[in-house]
């Protein structure tokens, strides 16, 4: 056995071309060390190599440090979102990635959490100096957190996309909705929205925010629980028409039939 090892040792150094590929899926440690030390490995192999979730973390801290290997963007982002990559040298990894590279390893479940949720941050922040095309693709494409950020930052047709993006949930919609300054049109976006108006704790929110389309709210509040409207009834934040009508659908519900 030591010495079939040590033959397979020997080819994965010397190998090249179709020859090498069999030693990249070889179980053995010591055969892909050989193999990473072949001068005939290419970064096309390097990206074979690296769609194994069992590789040892030493050997992704080899390829991150190679000089012409981490130039390659495959090599980056298969090395970033690789479970196994040491965590500085994924973080470092993240932020040399491609904007759509970077949506990808965010929204990969195989990925650190961690890894995810910096690769989220490294997007938000990059949205404000993004140009229309890339926020509108990335408004379709990313994240739910990702998607809040666009939504929050009040681009109308970033905005419109966000909302049906598959990935959009009712707690990033809550964020926006919990700040009172929140662009109106995005309010209004969500009060109109045929998914989002219906959801319950959104049409709570809704009625609590400012920007909120009195029409809508007036619509909302017969689906009010008795008890939600009588806390909202109390509501010093509301406007006084409003919290008369709340009042009012209260004193319906009242009456005896």
């Amino acid at each position: 056995m030591e010495d079939e090892l040590t033959a397979r040792i020997a080819k994965a150094r010397t190998s090249s071309g179709d020859a090498l590929r069999p030693f990249l899926h070889d179980p053995a440690e010591e055969v892909l060390v050989a193999a990473l030390a072949n001068p005939s490995l290419t970064e096309s192999d390097v990206c074979i190599l690296l769609e194994r979730l069992d590789l040892p973390a030493s050997l992704l801290g080899a390829i991150a440090a190679h000089p012409s290997w981490k130039k390659n963007e495959g090599v980056r982002l298969r090395l970033a979102r690789h479970p196994r990559t040491p965590h500085r040298v994924a973080l470092a990894l993240l932020r040399q990635l491609f904007l759509f590279h970077l949506v990808q390893v965010s929204l990969l479940p195989s990925a650190p959490a961690e890894i995810r949720r910096v690769s989220e941050e490294l997007l938000l922040r990059r949205l404000p100096q993004l140009p229309v095309g890339e926020k509108l693709a990335l408004a379709r494409r990313a994240s739910a957190r990702v998607a809040g950020g666009i939504l929050a930052e009040g681009h109308p047709q970033a905005a419109a996309l966000a909302l049906n993006n598959p990935f959009l949930n009712e707690a990033q919609i809550l964020r926006v909705l919990a700040d009172p300054g929140a662009h109106e049109r995005v309010v209004h976006a969500i009060a109109h929205h045929p998914r989002w108006s219906l959801d319950y704790n959104i049409r709570m929110a809704l009625v609590r925010h400012p920007a909120a389309p009195l029409a809508n709210v007036m619509r909302f509040l017969p689906e009010i629980t008795m008890r939600d409207l009588h806390e909202l009834s109390a509501a010093a934040t509301l406007p006084e028409n409003l919290r008369a009508y709340i009042k009012e659908e209260v004193a319906r519900r009242a009456k005896p039939l």
